[in-house]
């Protein structure tokens, strides 16, 4: 993306925050919430032991001042903590369509933060590439949200590899509480499967892959010249060659492979963003298959 100046990152703010809100209402009100349901118990209040309570309830300590045996009760968390990681390597600026990889997750990303808000949850954001770039802690509200779609607007792609692994180990030391983690990112790196393991047992961890078509298939339109967005290396291909489209065809399947791959071993969901299909679509679906396996 281009840099910005504040007046347009602002007005960008409230078109992503009327599209984010729309669908938000429209379609994903329900789902969010059904599909994260079961996210731990946390401590009620105690009450009088009556016959048939669980021993281990016993609460010891009021037991001990009061003469009398009581227990502890527990119900649901009402809450979430979500935490948004974003990638924002250069590769994310690449965009054969209206939006970019990174502009499409900066507007799922404001999707999910909107839905986050209207269930009472905290929100938090860290964006990195070879390393972290910046961490804001998870708070709540309306304008906690706005503000971190105004930092992922005024971020530019970094030249640098995509490192998740040092994201992750990143936040194993800063959010002690257990999250739902969305890691957004076109997974364009090296094997980060053992970093989402550990992640994933701690938190309930979601990967969202976003891709371009043309990262899978290559048009018949004679000599093109790529360049790698992350190390400025130029490839120059004739397109005209089944041969040649056939081999840039065969590597993204194996990029595909390789990612199916690390997603099963970690046991983390996928969440599949193509910048050429309506995103609010593969939320619902997502967030319905999620409630389905609960």
């Amino acid at each position: 993306m281009a840099a910005r100046n504040l007046e347009e990152v602002l007005k960008e703010v409230r078109r992503i925050q009327i599209v984010a809100k729309k669908q938000v209402n429209d379609l994903l009100a329900g789902e969010y919430l059904s599909a994260f349901q079961g996210r731990g118990m946390e401590f009620n209040t105690v009450r009088e032991y009556v016959p048939g309570d669980e021993i281990r309830s016993i609460d010891w300590n009021v037991t001990a001042r009061t003469g009398s045996p009581y227990v502890k009760t527990f119900c649901e968390e009402r809450e979430m903590t979500v935490l948004l990681v974003v990638d924002v390597s250069a590769s994310g600026a690449f965009g054969s369509q209206r939006l970019s990889k990174m502009e499409t997750a900066v507007e799922v990303a404001a999707v999910l933060m909107f839905t986050a808000l209207k269930n009472n949850d905290k929100v938090g954001l860290l964006f990195f590439a070879d390393d972290v770039i910046k961490y804001i802690p998870p708070r709540k509200g309306r304008a906690n949200v706005l503000r971190l779609i105004r930092e992922l607007l005024a971020t530019e792609p970094v030249k640098a590899a995509t490192d998740i692994t040092k994201a992750l180990e990143f936040l194993g030391r800063v959010q002690r509480r257990k999250c739902v983690l969305f890691l957004m990112s076109d997974f364009l790196g090296p094997d980060c499967s053992r970093a989402l393991a550990i992640a994933n047992q701690r938190h309930d961890c979601v990967a969202v892959s976003l891709a371009d078509p043309r990262e899978t298939t290559l048009p018949d339109v004679g000599f093109l010249t790529l360049r790698d967005a992350e190390t400025d290396e130029l490839l120059e291909l004739d397109t005209r060659h089944p041969r040649v489209r056939a081999l840039f065809a065969k590597a993204a399947d194996d990029r595909e492979r390789k990612l199916t791959g690390w997603l099963r071993r970690a046991n983390v969901d996928r969440l599949t963003i193509q910048t050429d299909q309506p995103y609010a679509q593969s939320l619902q679906r997502f967030f319905r298959a999620r409630e389905r396996q609960r």
